[in-house]
């Protein structure tokens, strides 16, 4: 078996340029899983899918599974339960459970991968059997620009039920990835292709650097054969005794910090104690529960501009346990209202004097930041996330203005803590925890003694493209 750090300074040291295509499967190549047996569970669990439905498709699925069927009666049945559907609400519920449950499933090392192919220069397309509902807001969060997939009818934005051309699995695929090329100039001597079943054989054949990626065991054996090196992609975490007991325990940690901390805080009387105790023994030993570490570039900018707002990019719930580890003391910060019923995080957010604001209502929001804007001006330092809620992936949400709003209210300065891989070790709406090293560079402090509101606009833009700037090349010390 092949490591990933191979096949990524092979794409580095091999030919470059749009002349070279780089293909990439979907379904359990660039995520672990298949998107279209979430599409249909979440139909199911909707009551979406009826009994007729239902029954054809497990049939369908028995059909490829035990009598070697292709895909093509399985997509007809799935496809003509969407007759007389719009073709904008299929795409809106696309998007949210893109958002929900697909996005969580893409492989850290996929996104490697096609940006590297993207950074040599390389024609990236997705070539896949999924509709385009279901990758199309996969390719774009990958920064894929090209989709090869199969097409759905619509008839004035009324789906028909219905393909439109070919559906591309097996020779249906290859066909797909020899015609694109001749179209876009491609050489499939010097291109890469990506796939994980038997199916993609013929499809892998297309390409003179075919890459068996996750390979199922039919194609595992036929690469055998072919003398093909199969990758594998690290697989997320699943739900296991081990990785149960893992996050209870850090769960666990956390909880015991605060109670400390609040127990402090009733005795004493002093909130600002209790805090301490609460975000740097409770974050601590959450994380050192769970096995994850800190790596911190700039941590001196923690300290040298209080008190500051400090803004991070939000990924996963494990940010709590960092941003703790990281602040220490003299902070408060910003939650959406229904945490405050949240039994976990009502007592952090007592300790923290956090502000909650309805997201739902502007004004009730401005009136609930107030206090927010108070402590800032009495030395308190405040945390927020500019995007407003954890991004399904590792790519930059759009940033709201709240934050920069306060910063120049209270003048005070702002600090940008990025933070690389946190939705890698706890995905985003997971309560499962893996082992490894959280990545944290604290850039430097920003001063907003020339802000204006007339030039908000631009310093929102300035300081999300320090966030872009420095994920993309990530500082080394």
């Amino acid at each position: 078996m092949a490591d990933i750090d191979d096949l990524l300074a092979d794409i580095e040291s091999g030919p470059q340029g749009p002349e070279v295509g780089a293909f990439f499967d979907f379904d359990g190549t660039l995520i672990d899983g298949y998107s279209a047996a979430l599409y249909f569970r979440d139909r199911l669990t909707s009551g979406d899918i009826g009994v007729s439905e239902l029954f054809q498709t497990l049939i369908e699925i028995f059909n490829m599974q035990q009598r070697g069927h292709d895909v093509t009666r399985l997509v007809e049945v799935a496809l003509g339960s969407l007759a007389g559907r719009d073709r904008a609400e299929i795409e809106r519920f696309s998007q949210e459970l893109w958002r929900s449950k697909v996005a969580a499933k893409v492989y850290p090392e996929a996104r490697r991968l096609v940006a590297a192919h993207l950074a040599a220069g390389h024609t990236v397309a997705m070539a896949s059997s999924a509709t385009r509902f279901q990758a199309q807001d996969a390719a774009a969060d990958l920064d894929i620009e090209h989709l090869l997939v199969t097409e759905v009818e619509d008839e004035d934005g009324v789906l028909t039920g219905k393909v439109a051309g070919p559906i591309l699995w097996g020779p249906g695929k290859a066909e797909a990835v020899v015609a694109f090329a001749a179209e876009r100039g491609v050489d499939l001597d010097q291109s890469y292709a990506y796939g994980n079943g038997a199916e993609d054989l013929l499809y892998l054949e297309t390409v003179g650097r075919p890459r068996p990626l996750n390979a199922d065991g039919g194609l595992t054996a036929a690469a055998k054969e072919r003398g093909w090196r199969v990758y594998r992609l690290t697989r997320h975490l699943r739900f296991n005794p081990v990785a149960v007991v893992r996050s209870a325990a850090s769960l666990a940690g956390l909880g015991t910090g605060v109670a400390t901390g609040l127990g402090l805080g009733l005795v004493n009387r002093d909130r600002r104690t209790a805090l301490e105790v609460a975000s740097t023994v409770g974050s601590q030993l959450s994380l050192a529960a769970a096995g994850v570490k800190l790596d911190v570039i700039g941590e001196e900018n923690l300290w040298s501009a209080r008190p500051a707002v400090f803004v991070f990019n939000h990924q996963s719930q494990l940010d709590v346990a960092v941003l703790g580890s990281l602040m220490r003391r003299d902070f408060t910060g910003v939650a959406k209202k229904e945490l405050k019923r949240d039994p976990t995080f009502a007592a952090i957010g007592w300790l923290a004097d956090i502000a909650y604001v309805d997201r739902t209502d502007v004004t009730a929001a401005k009136a609930a930041l107030e206090p927010a804007v108070e402590s800032l001006r009495k030395g308190t330092s405040l945390v927020i996330a500019p995007e407003g809620t954890r991004s399904p992936t590792p790519r930059l949400l759009p940033f709201k203005k709240g934050a920069f709003h306060l910063a120049l209210q209270a003048k005070v300065p702002m600090v940008p803590v990025v933070i690389r891989n946190a939705g890698e070790i706890m995905a985003p709406h997971s309560f499962l925890i893996n082992s490894g090293t959280v990545q944290v560079a604290v850039l430097p402090p920003i001063s907003t003694a020339r802000w204006t509101t007339r030039t908000l606009d631009r310093q929102v833009a300035r300081v999300r493209q320090m966030f872009l700037d420095t994920l993309a090349d990530w500082p080394t010390g």
